[in-house]
């Protein structure tokens, strides 16, 4: 049954031919937009990346060198340490059949904030992968050179990811040269955990991603902290002509310490799902995972997980991005149903959902308040029977589906690479999830989900030889909202918002970017995370509605006197011309006694003009004022006169009309 679904999706697969997702409203080439560069001769794979807000650095770890940049102007190095391979492992590694000038190089792999004063650093050094402490200060090695196997891989071709956590290393990678022994580990002092090398547990996986999620402190459960690991491995489960692959998730559990005789310095939480993301109406299934990114906002009643995916035969190129409730992933491990392996037809294995007996306590949770209170302190008190099983069961039967049951975004004619996404709060209040992915071809798309459907922003060029982008990093400091891209060649650095390339009201407002308002006092397009303050007469509208940018009530005059605003006897005209555009007058009555200046100021939503005047006293008699008034008097006559022939205009025009329409 399985066989014979999937032979049906690859069909579809291969005939599609249809227009998938929305375009990007505008492009913005390389050159016209302000991007901060940076790359030094010599010097590749700009692959590795490490923001810190507090210290307003961000870290690269390149071939063979790590940089300290300012995180506000990436151009600018503070520091930079080289980190080579000697000549003896070079020639070892060259010996072993690797290429010399490329892969017997130091690739930096991992770089994790362990405190304020150290970095944790590795490097693929010629196939021995080493890990050593960068001290900060002095931006040097301590020269400890541990053994950095199953922390970092071998070959940096390999697939890798690491997340630093409470000063211990989670890493997924390969723990052998030959890259065939995957692994998942805990680089601990204390109690280091690693996977069982077993193709139930990890069957030739593509590690894309890690990060941990804490433990609700308000919550009375006393649950642990959670590693979350996401990659795309061979299907156990489903029969394929050829590798199958499938995108899963899999986690542990932070206080996780092994089992006492079984699963010995192995991990007793580790479990995995299938992460689902297709197109059912289509039969279109995103068989691989590139990047994950996970949403934690305050905002947020809890995390929302984004991933990017393709599918496996991708001949149309298509890519999509999916999004999960983390209240859906672990539904799935807490109460989902696990698989287990059976025997057919002799030697061969098929895997199939258990449905006899779970032991007790559940398999692969972790120790909180439940377990305790049945004396379960630790995963060293757990039973042989819950270790023995979450050992031969670690695949969950139930997969984690994405909210909406279906993808975020469809994309044609690309292929995404890496995912950051930011929460914003629009001008009206909504909040919106921009999602800022990146292309195989050097690009950035930028796009939000609204009410009508998904809408991408803009797409922006950020590397001129259109390589891929192999490294996204946001920063949403306030005051200083940045992207980091890293690739082969160097590093970018960009504003999340081009708001200022929009010279229109109605270009600010169609642009639908949560970022922008028309400033209508200004007559310019403003990012409003920049300003300090927010005016009620901005101009913004997600749904693309420019209305509010023109005609004659989103239109008024400002007078001063002195300096000071006057509201009374004024008085304020408007004509509407045959060509849609609106004359107005405004003229104030005042007494003068003395030398004034007036301002008068015409504010509309398309800009905006102001006019001033001063009027000097020579005559303070009555005399002086009669004259005045006579000269009011003319002004206003000629207004009149104004008005009537502005009516007469208006009526030949309409007869004009009537006429051409016979």
């Amino acid at each position: 049954m399985a066989l014979c679904a999937f032979y049906v999706v690859w069909g579809l697969l291969l005939e599609v031919a249809v227009a998938f997702g929305p375009v990007p409203r505008i492009t913005w080439e390389h050159r016209e937009v302000q991007l901060i560069h940076f790359h030094q001769s010599e010097v590749s794979n700009y692959s590795t990346l490490l923001l810190s807000e507090d210290k307003d650095v961000l870290y690269v770890g390149a071939r063979e060198v790590v940089f300290g940049l300012n995180a506000v102007n990436i151009a600018e190095k503070h520091h930079e340490l080289h980190w080579k391979v000697t000549e003896d492992k070079k020639t070892k590694c060259a010996v072993k059949g690797k290429s010399e000038q490329t892969e017997c190089r130091n690739y930096v792999r991992v770089l994790q904030q362990l405190n304020d004063t150290f970095l944790y650093v590795c490097g693929t050094n010629a196939f021995q992968p080493t890990c050593d402490y960068l001290n900060l200060i002095s931006f040097e090695l301590g020269g400890k050179n541990e053994d950095g196997k199953g922390r970092c891989p071998f070959d940096p071709a390999q697939s890798y990811t690491s997340v630093m956590v409470d000063e211990e290393l989670y890493s997924g990678t390969s723990y052998n040269f030959l890259g065939s022994e995957p692994i998942i580990s805990r680089h601990s002092h204390q109690s280091p955990l690693r996977t069982e090398y077993a193709i139930p547990w990890l069957n030739e996986p593509n590690f894309v991603f890690a990060d941990v999620i804490r433990a609700d402190l308000n919550s009375t459960d006393g649950e642990d902290d959670k590693i979350y690991f996401f990659f795309t491995e061979v299907s156990v489960e489903y029969e394929f002509v050829g590798k199958l692959m499938i995108p899963r998730i899999a986690r542990v559990c932070k206080r996780d310490q092994g089992g006492l005789r079984t699963l010995q310095k192995k991990w007793t939480s580790f479990l995995k799902a299938r992460l689902i993301c297709t197109i059912p109406d289509k039969n279109l299934i995103f068989n691989i995972i590139n990047d994950v990114f996970i949403l934690k906002s305050p905002t947020l009643k809890e995390p929302v997980i984004y991933g990017v995916f393709t599918p496996q035969l991708n001949n149309v190129g298509l890519s999509a991005v999916c999004a999960y409730n983390l209240s859906t992933v672990e539904d799935v491990f807490s109460k989902g149903k696990y698989m287990q392996s059976a025997t057919v037809e002799q030697s061969h294995t098929k895997w199939v959902r258990y449905n006899g007996e779970i032991p007790n306590p559940r398999p692969g949770a972790c120790i909180n308040n439940e377990a305790r209170a049945s004396n379960y302190m630790s995963s060293l008190n757990l039973p042989d029977k819950t270790l023995q099983f979450v050992k031969d069961h670690p695949l969950m039967d139930d997969s984690v589906t994405p909210m909406g049951d279906r993808p975020r975004l469809v994309k044609r004619d690309v292929k995404y690479t890496q995912i950051v996404v930011d929460r914003v709060r629009a001008l009206n209040g909504t909040i919106y999830d921009v999602m800022f992915i990146s292309t195989d071809r050097g690009a950035l798309h930028k796009a939000i989900s609204y009410e009508n459907g998904m809408h991408i922003i803009e797409e922006t060029q950020l590397f001129p030889n259109f390589e891929p982008v192999q490294t996204l990093l946001l920063s949403s400091k306030k005051g200083r909202r940045y992207l980091y891209a890293g690739s082969n060649s160097g590093v970018v650095q960009s504003p999340l918002a081009f708001c200022d390339k929009y010279t229109t009201c109605v270009d600010c407002v169609l642009a639908r970017d949560p970022y922008c308002a028309w400033k209508p006092l200004e007559a310019s397009c403003t990012d409003i995370f920049k300003e300090s303050e927010i005016e009620r007469n901005w101009i913004q509208n997600i749904g693309g509605d420019a209305s509010s940018c023109s005609g004659p009530d989103d239109s008024y005059f400002v007078w001063k006197k002195n300096g000071q605003k006057m509201k009374a006897c004024i008085t304020e005209q408007s004509h509407m011309l045959f060509d849609g555009r609106v004359h107005v007058l405004s003229w104030v009555k005042d007494s003068v006694s003395e030398n004034t200046e007036y301002k008068c100021s015409f504010i509309s939503k398309m800009g905006n003009t102001t006019s001033e005047v001063r009027i000097t006293v020579e005559d303070k008699g009555s005399a002086g004022q009669d004259g005045w008034t006579k000269e009011f008097d003319k002004w206003r006559s000629a207004i009149s006169e104004h008005d009537k022939m502005m009516q007469n205009w208006r009526k030949t025009w309409e007869s004009c009309n009537k006429k051409n329409s016979l």
